[in-house]
């Protein structure tokens, strides 16, 4: 789907790319029901283990789980993208609980990573350069941004980077003061449900008023009409 664009003609053919519908955009930007299991399964693993355990053996269980999805995805030529960003975020946040030897601190990278993700998202909207449209055109209009000609289609995007930025927000600052009154088994079952749930409704709703706002933009007409004649 483009922003504002026509379907492009493929090359030599004449034909118009169809454009991709909501589920597959959704699809590709969540990596499927199974990128999304797969991505919770080793804070789940860590959570549980740290509960019935103790701290360095759950840190070393979620690790391993994540380590085991990633080698199982290469093993099956499946894309590795979603497994190695979890395995990345979990890799750290371990590290540092490992050192510190407190819980908690297994969430701090994501606490942090998501005050300055709501941050950038607010500044650049407040500065007329959205965050979302330019994700928009990296991953769903392949590269293009035109929609920066389209006054419309700014201010949509506009309005749509502040909706991510305050649920952002709002969803970190529940963990940051979760994180602060160190409730750690909270933490950890607040960490799964502000994850996927928000992150999912604010992808819908982007992706839907983005189809509706560019089916809605008038065509300019091909050939200048002509004037009509007077009424006598």
């Amino acid at each position: 789907m483009t922003t504002g664009q026509r379907p492009t003609a493929q090359p030599g053919t004449g034909a118009e790319e169809p454009l991709p519908t909501l589920a597959e955009q959704m699809a590709d930007q969540l990596g499927g029901w199974r990128g999304m299991l797969e991505s919770s399964i080793p804070v789940v693993v860590f959570v549980v283990a740290n509960i019935i355990g103790e701290l360095r053996p759950a840190v070393i269980a979620a690790v391993g789980v994540a380590v085991l999805i990633a080698v199982l995805r290469l093993a099956q030529r499946r894309p590795v993208r979603h497994a190695v960003n979890g395995l990345f975020g979990i890799a750290i946040g371990a590290a540092i609980a490992w050192r510190s030897g407190d819980e908690r601190d297994f969430y701090l990278p994501g606490i942090l990573y998501g005050i300055g993700y709501g941050v950038a998202l607010l500044v650049s909207a407040a500065i007329r350069q959205p965050l979302v449209g330019w994700i928009w055109s990296i991953l769903v209009a392949k590269g293009a941004s035109d929609w920066r000609q389209d006054p419309i289609l700014v201010r949509t995007f506009t309005r749509l980077t502040v909706l991510w930025g305050v649920v952002w927000l709002a969803k970190v600052g529940v963990q940051a003061g979760l994180y602060l009154a160190h409730q750690d088994t909270a933490l950890g079952v607040a960490r799964l449900l502000l994850g996927y749930p928000p992150y999912v409704l604010l992808l819908l709703i982007t992706v839907w008023t983005v189809r509706r706002v560019t089916r809605q933009t008038p065509e300019a007409p091909l050939t200048p009409q002509a004037p009509q004649a007077p009424v006598e």
